[in-house]
C-alpha cells in the first residue's frame, strides 16, 4: 500500500471520514484497483454503505473482474463519490469495449466529477457506433457542457427525435442550449472566462452581477464565501429591473415566497419595482417571484417553481454554483458557493476585535427599506476585474430576451465550462 494511500487510511481510523475521501481524490486513478478497493470498504463499512461495502470486498478478490469493476463504480456513483467509479469502469470498459452500459455509467461517473470534455472525447472515440439515445444524446450534452458548440452543433444535427416519450425533455434541453448559444455567440464571446454568457447558454437564465474579486485568481466572476450586504442585495434588484425593462416584461406584481430572508428581500423588490405584493401561488401569472437562496425552500415548494405560468419571473439573488438548487432561476443577482444574509450573525469588529455579531431582529419591512434606500453602487473589487456596466448587461440581455424566461426551469448540477475556484 503507497504512502498515500496509508494516510486515507489512517485519517478513516481517527473517524475523519471526510478527510479521507479528500485525501484518495488526488491517488484515485494511479492506485491499484485492489488496494483502492480495501480502503473503500473500510469507508463504506463506516457510514453503513453495505452495498458498497461488499462491491468494494469482491473488488478486491477479483479486480480483473468486468462485473465485479462495474457493481462497483456503479455503488461509488450512487453513494457520490464518482471519482473513485472511473478508474474502475474505464477498467472494465478495457476488458469489454463494446459494453454499452459501461460506456455510459463511464460517462455517469466523469459529468458526477464535471469532466465533460473526456466524457465527450470518451463518446467521440465511439461516433461510428454510438447509439442515437442515450449515447449520441449524451455527446451532445457534455460538448456543450465542455463549451464545444462545434462538436455539440455537428453531433445533435445527427441525432434524431427520441422514440422514448422519456427523452423528450433532454431532447428539449439540449436543443434549447444550442439556440440560446445562437444568440448569444453574436453578443458574448462564449469562451472559458465568459461567465454570463455561458450561465443564459446553459441555464436560461441571466446573471446579474459578477464578482469583483479574484478573476484573475480563478474565481472568473464567481463568489466562494460572501458576507452580503444591503448594498449588494440593492444591486442586484437594479440589475433584475434592467433586465426586466431589456426585455419588455411588465409584471403586475411581487410574489412572496415564505422565510423571513425571502420576505425580506421581496418587499424591496416591490419598493425598488413599485409593485405590490401578494403572496406566491404558483398559478399566479405577470409576476417577480423573488428568492434570496432557492436551496432553503421546501423542496415540495421549490418543485413548484419548476412549471411557469404566463408572465412569471423568477428572481433569485444568491445562487449556489457548488450545489445548485432544484430549479434554475430566471435572473441570478450572483453565483456564490456560500453566503451570510445581511442580517444574519456575522464576523464584525467590537472596538479592536473580531467577533461574531448577533443577527439582525427587526422587523422584515424595517430591513427591507434599507436595501430599498441604499444606492446599489458596486463593489470596487480588487481592481482586476473586467469593467461590467450597466450597458453590457443591457446589451447582453436585448441580444437574448426571445429565448430568456421561457419552457420549465430546469435543474443543471454542473459549472460548465467556466471554471471557478472552490473550497470544500
Amino acid at each position: 500500500m503507497t504512502s498515500e494511500l496509508s494516510g486515507a487510511q489512517k485519517l478513516l481510523e481517527s473517524g475523519d471520514i471526510p478527510g479521507a475521501v479528500r485525501a484518495l481524490r488526488p491517488i484515485a486513478e494511479t492506485t491499484p484497483l485492489r488496494d483502492l478497493a480495501q480502503v473503500v470498504r473500510l469507508l463504506a463499512t463506516a457510514v453503513g454503505f453495505e452495498d458498497l461495502a461488499g462491491a468494494a470486498k469482491t473488488l478486491t478478490r477479483k479486480p480483473d473482474d468486468p462485473q465485479a469493476l462495474f457493481d462497483f463504480g456503479y455503488g461509488c456513483i450512487d453513494r457520490g463519490i464518482s471519482f473513485l467509479a472511473v478508474p474502475a469502469l474505464r477498467q472494465a470498459l478495457r476488458r469489454v469495449p463494446d459494453s454499452r452500459s459501461l460506456l455510459t455509467e463511464l460517462v455517469s461517473a466523469l459529468e458526477g466529477e464535471h469532466r465533460h470534455a473526456e466524457a465527450a472525447a470518451l463518446l467521440a472515440e465511439r461516433d461510428a457506433v454510438l447509439h442515437p439515445w442515450p449515447e449520441r444524446y449524451l455527446l451532445v450534452y457534455n460538448s456543450l457542457l465542455a463549451g464545444d458548440l462545434a462538436r455539440a452543433h455537428d453531433s445533435f444535427v445527427r441525432l434524431p427525435p427520441p422514440d422514448d416519450h422519456a427523452w423528450e425533455w433532454a431532447h428539449g434541453r439540449i436543443s434549447g442550449m444550442l439556440h440560446r448559444a445562437e444568440l448569444a455567440a453574436g453578443a458574448t464571446p462564449l469562451d472559458r472566462r465568459d461567465l454570463r454568457g455561458w450561465h443564459y447558454v446553459l441555464t436560461g437564465g441571466h446573471l446579474a452581477t459578477l464578482s469583483p474579486y479574484g478573476f484573475d485568481a480563478g474565481m472568473n466572476g464567481r463568489y466562494a464565501y460572501i458576507q452580503d450586504s444591503v448594498e449588494q442585495c440593492r444591486q442586484g434588484l437594479d440589475r433584475l429591473a434592467l433586465v426586466l425593462r431589456t426585455a419588455g416584461r411588465e409584471s403586475r406584481t411581487v410574489s412572496l415566497l415564505p422565510g423571513r430572508a425571502h420576505r425580506i428581500l421581496g418587499i424591496a423588490a416591490a419598493r425598488v419595482l413599485q409593485l405590490p405584493v401578494e403572496p406566491y401561488d404558483q398559478l399566479r401569472t405577470d409576476t417577480v417571484i423573488v428568492a434570496y437562496d432557492l436551496n432553503t425552500l421546501d423542496r415540495d415548494l421549490a418543485e413548484s417553481l419548476r412549471y411557469r405560468a404566463d408572465g412569471q419571473v423568477l428572481y433569485e439573488h444568491a445562487t449556489c454554483w457548488t450545489g445548485p438548487p432544484a430549479v434554475g432561476a430566471d435572473v441570478s443577482g450572483l453565483l456564490c458557493q456560500s453566503v451570510v444574509e445581511p442580517w444574519g450573525p456575522r464576523l464584525g469588529t467590537v472596538g479592536d476585535a473580531v467577533e461574531q455579531l448577533p443577527p439582525d431582529s427587526r422587523p422584515e419591512a424595517e430591513i427591507a427599506a434599507d436595501i430599498a434606500a441604499a444606492t446599489g453602487e458596486p463593489d470596487a473589487g480588487d481592481g482586476q476585474t473586467p469593467a461590467d456596466p450597466d450597458e453590457l448587461l443591457g446589451a447582453f440581455v436585448s441580444a437574448t430576451a426571445s429565448a430568456w424566461a421561457t419552457g420549465p426551469r430546469s435543474h443543471l448540477g454542473s459549472p460548465g465550462p467556466v471554471p471557478s475556484s472552490r473550497f470544500d
